[in-house]
């Protein structure tokens, strides 16, 4: 890792060759261009499984393919979204967040379109 300065306060970036960009003041930057993702499953059971991941493509497959436990009994499942995220904590604390009561109610809120249609394409 290299420690940048700006403004007297130091900011950690780890050090990728993949993606470079200036900041502020012109010095050349890398940054860790790994995401992670919450994602959002709809099984064939109409419960929604919330997980995360920082390879999304593979975690779907493993899904698709039956090999994650908690889903193999409700296939087949449909990605319906999912959220990016740059530090591996907020994807976590989204998850968790998402898992409770509350984060269930605000889920189906923001996603309310999406289930709508699902649920009558599922349905015809």
């Amino acid at each position: 890792m290299r420690r940048f300065r700006r403004a007297g306060v130091a900011q950690l970036f780890t050090v990728s060759f993949d993606t470079a960009m200036s900041d502020d003041m012109g010095a050349l930057v890398h940054y860790n261009t790994i995401m992670y993702y919450v994602y959002f499953l709809k099984m064939n059971n109409e419960q929604i499984y919330t997980g995360s991941t920082s390879n999304l493509r593979q975690r779907i497959s493993n899904h698709e393919r039956g090999s994650v436990i908690t889903t193999s009994k409700h296939l087949p499942v449909i990605l319906i979204g999912y959220e990016a995220y740059a530090e591996k904590s907020d994807a976590q604390r989204r998850e968790r967040y998402l898992k409770t009561t509350e984060g269930k109610r605000i889920f189906r809120q923001q996603y309310r379109d999406v289930l709508e249609k699902m649920y009558v394409i599922m349905r015809v």
